[in-house]
């Protein structure tokens, strides 16, 4: 169980780790260059796989032939039927998620291919069923919510504390949860977001103890924290610390395929028959192989090496903070805050993000999100110090040239609604439904989920109230150069809602 975290005194091992930029092959063997696949036996399979010349006739429909559409097929190894024990076979699947579970010390992990937006429908699926309550923070991303859809739960939503000099989420207080649970407790579970997409941090010890007073489990949806634990100056896993079931992306800030995740799961408070029924409904059965893999490299890679990873790359995060700040530039930044996550708040500059977006993008600089307030890039530790340097002194760099009036911080749309659930989400979904104009819209009852994305978390979702604060928050987001998500009008001058 994440002793990796646990050994502070970690002795560097000269020539083992790569001195270039993490995924430059380095080592011998430029298939495996950090020395996993002896730990690894999807890797090792996949690489086996990868050597081998074989003559395929079975699907893919690429036969991994390279001269029809390039090098795009190359790699897309499929998952074999039966209990073949040297190529990626459901046996092998199994004994990878074996090695997961024992390292983060679960009763059960699960690997998928569908994202951390599959693994959350599962979730939702296997502690709730139609007409269930469920409590729902309000940090949750919309997947939870298209779960809820499947599952025909019913939310009970639960605000956040807001930081009102930043506009931004801080954590859901113990005792807000506790008063929700004694409004409802025929509730079958509290589901939570941790860390934000800002990186911020509830007390989740304190949370599960809430939950399992009354005697529910804590689901988890820990996207952005498959790094935890594994470095003393990192938050505890969730897992560790009292969750019961834990959704995470291996591909946001481990260096997976996309589509990568895995979820965790304590029994007891869930049942794990009914977990795996849910989680194979979820799933394709055409699954990458290559993204298995991937999952499974990640997990040896966080067990072998990854304190040594890691602990450069906080230091060089910390160092670009205090740059920052000494540059008049302010950040996110407090024990409660991801030492990776980066954070960038622009109001009192009077900058605005998406020209300074448009600054790095001209540089080839992508970061993870950009508008009018905020400027996140994505740090992890296939980052090297000099990049994350590099990254820092350019954002001055530009926040300087386009600095203004100081502007008052707005509250985050996402984060700014009180929610009226009318009818369950599901009812929503499959209900009839008319559009009308924005002018027409308030008062009515959604009939679709819009979202300012990322983060992806729901202003409006089906079968919510639409209210005046709801449209202005929207309208905000939009006019400041936030993407506005699934909704059928992007441009928000009309409204899919239920009939009256």
């Amino acid at each position: 169980m994440l002793a990796v975290r646990r050994n502070t005194n970690v002795d560097r091992k000269v020539g083992i780790l790569p001195t270039e930029p993490f995924g430059a092959a380095t080592l011998l063997d430029t298939k495996d260059p950090m020395g996993l696949r002896a730990t690894a036996p999807l890797l090792d399979a996949w690489i086996r796989d990868m050597e081998t010349d074989r003559s395929p006739f079975q699907i893919p429909g690429h036969k991994g032939r390279t001269n029809l559409t390039g090098p795009i097929v190359d790699g897309d190894i499929p998952v074999l039927p039966g209990n073949h024990p040297y190529r990626i076979s459901p046996s092998l699947i199994l004994e990878a998620e074996k090695l997961a579970a024992d390292l983060w010390g679960a009763d059960l992990c699960r690997f998928g291919v569908n994202g951390s937006s599959g693994s959350n429908h599962a979730a939702v699926m296997a502690v709730a069923g139609p007409g269930d309550k469920v409590i729902v923070s309000r940090t949750l991303h919309k997947s939870v919510l298209v779960g809820m859809v499947y599952a025909g739960v019913i939310p009970v939503w639960v605000r956040p504390e807001i930081n009102p000099a930043t506009g931004l989420p801080e954590y859901l207080p113990s005792s807000r949860l506790r008063e929700t649970l004694e409004e409802h407790p025929d509730a079958k579970a509290v589901l939570i977001g941790e860390p934000s997409y800002v990186g911020t941090m509830s007390n989740i010890p304190r949370l599960a103890k809430v939950a399992h007073e009354f005697g529910i489990p804590l689901v988890v949806d820990a996207a952005w924290a498959a790094h935890y634990g594994f470095h003393p100056e990192l938050p505890e896993h969730p897992l560790a610390e009292g969750a019961d079931i834990v959704v995470t992306s291996a591909h946001k800030t481990l260096p997976a395929w996309s589509q990568a995740s895995f979820v965790l799961v304590r029994e007891g408070l869930v049942d794990l028959k009914r977990f795996n029924k849910a989680f194979d409904s979820t799933q394709t059965t055409s699954m990458s192989g290559r993204i298995l893999a991937s999952i499974d490299a990640s997990r040896a890679l966080l067990e072998k090496h990854g304190y040594d990873l890691i602990d450069p790359i906080i230091d060089a995060t910390e160092k670009g903070r205090a740059t920052l700040v000494a540059a008049g530039i302010e950040v996110i930044d407090g024990e409660y805050i991801d030492p990776l996550k980066l954070v960038i708040l622009l109001p009192k500059t009077g900058a605005d993000g998406n020209l300074v977006e448009q600054d790095l993008l001209n540089a080839n600089i992508d970061v993870e999100m950009a508008n009018r307030d905020l400027i996140i890039p994505m740090i992890t530790f296939a980052d090297t110090p000099e990049l994350i340097e590099d990254l820092v002194n350019r954002i001055i760099e530009s926040v300087n040239k386009h600095r203004g009036e100081p502007r008052a911080v707005a509250t985050a749309a996402v984060f700014s609604i009180v929610p009226e659930v009318v009818v369950s989400p599901r009812d929503a979904f499959f209900s009839k439904q008319e559009v009308v104009t924005a002018d027409k819209a308030v008062g009515r009852v959604s009939a679709e989920m819009i979202c300012p994305y990322p983060p992806g978390v729901p202003v409006l979702s089906p079968g919510e109230r639409i209210t005046q604060q709801a449209l202005d928050a929207l309208f905000e987001a939009r006019d400041t150069g936030v993407r506005i998500a699934f909704a059928a009008d992007r441009t928000l001058e009309t409204f899919v809602v239920l009939p009256e």
